[in-house]
């Protein structure tokens, strides 16, 4: 009865965005270096070939080169963050895109020293989205660098009303744009050093869960990871879940789950949770989630438990879009924010 509840209740809150478009499959070949493969081989010999490439030497295909072009404004009178902006390390052809826009939130309780988060939303998070869980942070001692993913808010071009070129039908773009992301958090993570920030950790809601372990698996600087919304397989969530329909519409008829979980592996945590044995790990799901499907979230639970990866876990008691509601966002708040605490 109660699954049931929570089921209906994820639907309705679902149901409430009306712009979701269905998009055309496309393998997205222009938007990768074909590592000399001929473009007249199969679409799908090249992206398999090219993923090979980038699984066999993961800290090249993510490596981030080392800038100083970082551009910070302090929070105005009365105001509770400064704003920072540089450029991303991967270009695309849309410029909006190529500068990445940051909030930086410091707190003022030092006692227990220098510690920052980076904090990367969900996917289609608008620019005050986990601005209250910056603010939490704060309170627990840890300023907190809350990062635009690429083609939200601020990032995105005219053409689009939602943030759709990093999770789509097209198959290289979300490789390469959840790279971007990868790459962006890791210039996030250098700005903080310079900011004399001794113990850094990421929090990652959702995609930007996804994408907090793939950057914590490449970054050294990073010591703890607060995952808040699991799946080892990011193709599988897509497939499967309630917030992703309309993409999955688009892959249809095109492509089939394992060959797409093949060519998404790059940006699967899957991949890299050997990469992870040195970091402190929290892993969250909600229990009558329909977007991670649970099974997905214990699988990757059960990862963890079978390499003997040290980590916590939490269990929210609802869904993934009611983990936004009270009283459900305060508790997820506080399992992250009290876990970053804790490990920094």
């Amino acid at each position: 009865m109660i699954a049931r509840f929570f089921h209906a209740w994820e639907r309705r809150l679902a149901s409430v965005t009306k712009d979701r478009l269905v998009r055309p499959f496309e393998w997205g070949l222009d938007w990768i270096d074909a590592n000399g493969q001929s473009r007249g081989a199969p679409p799908e010999a090249i992206l398999l070939d090219w993923v090979s490439h980038a699984l066999a030497d993961s800290p090249r295909f993510f490596d981030t080169p080392i800038s100083d072009d970082y551009t910070f404004t302090p929070a105005e009178a009365g105001g509770t963050a400064g704003a920072l902006s540089f450029p991303s390390a991967l270009r695309t052809p849309h410029p909006e895109n190529n500068i990445v826009r940051a909030r930086y939130f410091r707190t003022q309780n030092t006692a227990k020293g220098r510690r920052a988060v980076v904090v990367l939303p969900q996917w289609n998070a608008d620019a005050d989205g986990h601005v209250g869980l910056c603010h939490l942070l704060n309170k627990f001692g840890l300023s907190a660098l809350r990062m635009s993913l690429p083609y939200h808010d601020a990032r995105k071009p005219p053409e689009l009303n939602r943030a759709d070129y990093i999770v789509s039908s097209n198959i290289a773009r979300t490789v390469q744009v959840c790279r971007q992301a990868v790459m962006d958090a890791r210039r996030a993570v250098a700005w903080l050093q310079t900011q004399g920030y001794e113990r850094i950790g990421i929090l990652g809601t959702s995609l930007g869960s996804c994408l907090s372990l793939l950057t914590a698996a490449h970054e050294p600087l990073i010591r703890a990871q607060a995952l808040n919304h699991i799946s080892p397989y990011f193709a599988d969530v897509v497939w499967r879940g309630l917030s992703t329909l309309h993409v999955r519409a688009g892959l249809n008829g095109h492509i089939d789950l394992d060959t797409l979980r093949r060519m998404w592996l790059p940006i699967s945590p899957q991949a890299y949770l050997d990469r992870v044995t040195d970091k402190k790990t929290l892993l969250v799901y909600a229990k009558y989630d329909l977007t991670f499907p649970v099974d997905l979230s214990e699988s990757l639970v059960g990862e963890f438990q079978r390499r003997g990866i040290p980590h916590e876990v939490a269990v929210l008691p609802c869904g993934h879009y009611s983990t936004g509601v009270a009283p459900f966002k305060y508790l997820d708040g506080f399992v992250l924010a009290r876990f970053l605490d804790r490990n920094l």
